[in-house]
């Protein structure tokens, strides 16, 4: 299933900036794997905003819950999801 996620950050304004560096690497290195195995096709930042979009390619809504769960920046987001469908009028 494809499903389009909205996340924007928002770390606390006094997080140390080392806890913010080392929750950020946890993150990259996280969604990297993610790209890397298919799951996470699509990640585009959104300018000016500490926000993205995304398109996941998963098996269902349980794995997904569990991917972004399971992101360390979790905690810090807010988080929209769009379940996506294939419009009968696209050619792919």
């Amino acid at each position: 299933m494809l499903y389009l996620v909205r996340m924007d950050v928002r770390l606390p304004a006094d997080m140390p900036p080392a806890q913010a560096a080392e929750v950020k690497a946890r993150e990259k290195a996280y969604s990297q794997s993610l790209q890397r195995d298919g799951r996470w096709p699509h990640l585009w930042r959104i300018a000016g905003e500490y926000a993205n979009y995304s398109v996941f390619d998963v098996e269902g809504h349980d794995e997904l819950h569990e991917l972004l769960s399971s992101l360390p920046l979790f905690p810090y987001m807010d988080i929209d999801v769009t379940p996506l469908a294939r419009h009968p009028s696209a050619i792919a």
